[in-house]
């Protein structure tokens, strides 16, 4: 959900809002879609499709009352209900395309296309939104998710298959609870922290209670007898290379929509509809890389895929490490909003491959969850880590006398510049721990 980013100084007007406040409101949808894990098990307990409905249904209807808000704290509770409902309609989507495409080949290549075209989605509603917004408010930002559910509720009882009607069971309501409250209170403290400080209060009493929440939930999951995550799960050699790999990718996309915008509207005063326009590239780069993957996993395999992608991503936040306060947007800016969006598709791609194969058909919407908690951990996680980094950057330029266009720009680039570090160090693991066995003959 990333049609608020280029809305979001307008939203700081008319609220009257700092920034711990926009990260905050950034940062809302991803704290209560934390609840993947959960929305997965439900789909897989009570039917994919029923879940999938059900939980559209919630998102078009706070996105209604999103547009409505009256107040800050209004559309922090539309958007937490925002998110509520994609965490169990986006698993069981997921799990949906094993039952258009149930052969492992073209089960393989779908799935590719879907990782392929998991932030087109995205970047189509921010460029929308801008567009929607520059003619009237940023309330009409939520025209198109609210579009984007009604035509899927309309269209569903013709082109969406039943699917398994859910195998029943026990759900894991502890381990449910644990895991959904711990991301959450981790995400919150994550937000608050480059505004208050890591050791303030808030930050850090919500992040140790979001860490011990989580090691309950580990606990726990090795007792239970269902358990909501299996912890072998996402302990297979692939899924443990392909989930960071795709949290990486996500911290990518929002740093960039994040860091970017406010870079194009403060500091080169763009408009909300010339910061759409300055982004499209970026919308288109993702659409066409995203259709191609499926037919490049095919014939090169998961491995290759994700290990180009991730170095094609790391030359773009490098490019777009690059900005100062007057650089020409044809250059660095563009090569970074072409190069990132070509390779974080690959590697999305190769990485929901890589995680979802050979997974049984009753853990499908598991596996969806799995993909899409790191998908969501990656914004949280990377966006805080990296603005508290733009922050101290900028912090000790302002100290030394450097103007504040100036220092926020170079905290900006200080920020891409080490992403593309991190997304270096991935690509030499993913090339070493994805390593291919050599075939056995004889006994």
């Amino acid at each position: 959900m990333s049609e608020l980013n280029v809305v979001l100084p307008d939203i700081q007007r008319e609220f009257g809002l700092d920034r711990a406040g926009l990260a905050l409101l950034s940062a809302s949808y991803g704290m209560s879609f934390s609840g993947l894990l959960l929305g997965g098990r439900l789909s897989d307990l009570y039917g994919n499709r029923r879940v999938f409905l059900l939980g559209t249904g919630v998102f078009g209807v706070s996105s209604v009352l999103a547009g409505v808000s009256p107040g800050l704290w209004a559309l922090l509770v539309a958007r937490f209900a925002q998110g509520a409902g994609a965490a169990p309609a986006v698993p069981a989507a997921m799990a949906l395309v094993s039952v258009v495409h149930p052969e492992p080949a073209r089960h393989a290549r779908a799935m590719a296309v879907w990782g392929g075209l998991a932030a087109s989605g995205g970047t189509a509603g921010m460029l929308l939104s801008g567009v929607v917004a520059s003619v009237n408010s940023w309330r009409w930002a939520f025209a198109v998710p609210v579009a984007v559910a009604a035509v899927t509720l309309a269209g569903a009882p013709r082109l969406i298959p039943k699917g398994p009607a859910g195998r029943g069971g026990r759900l894991d309501v502890l381990g449910a609870a644990l895991v959904t409250t711990g991301i959450a209170l981790l995400s919150y403290g994550l937000v608050e922290a480059p505004e208050r400080g890591w050791t303030s209060p808030v930050a850090l009493s919500t992040l140790t209670a979001g860490g011990v929440l989580l090691l309950g939930f580990v606990i726990a999951e090795a007792r239970v007898p269902q358990p909501l995550l299996p912890l072998t799960f996402p302990a297979s050699p692939r899924r443990a290379m392909a989930l960071p790999a795709v949290f990486l990718g996500a911290a990518g996309i929002t740093t960039i929509f994040f860091m970017l915008a406010l870079y194009f509207q403060e500091i080169r005063s763009y408009s909300a509809l010339e910061t759409s326009a300055a982004f499209l590239p970026f919308g288109l780069t993702l659409v066409v890389s995203g259709l191609c993957v499926g037919r490049l996993v095919q014939r090169f395999g998961a491995r290759v895929v994700l290990v180009s992608g991730l170095l094609l991503a790391g030359l773009g936040l490098a490019a777009l490490g690059l900005i100062g306060t007057d650089t020409p947007y044809v250059g660095a800016v563009l090569a970074g909003l072409v190069l990132f969006p070509a390779g974080v598709a690959l590697v999305f791609a190769g990485s929901t491959v890589s995680a979802t194969t050979d997974v049984p058909r009753d853990q499908a919407g598991l596996a969806g969850a799995v993909v899409n908690t790191a998908l969501e951990a990656g914004p949280a996680i990377g966006l805080a880590v990296l603005v508290t980094l733009a922050t101290g950057r900028t912090t000790d330029l302002v100290r030394t006398g450097t103007s504040m266009p100036s220092a926020l720009t170079s905290g900006y680039g200080f920020a891409f510049t080490l992403a593309a570090v991190a997304f270096a160090v991935a690509a030499v693991c993913a090339l070493v721990l994805l390593r291919p066995r050599p075939s056995r003959e004889g006994g």
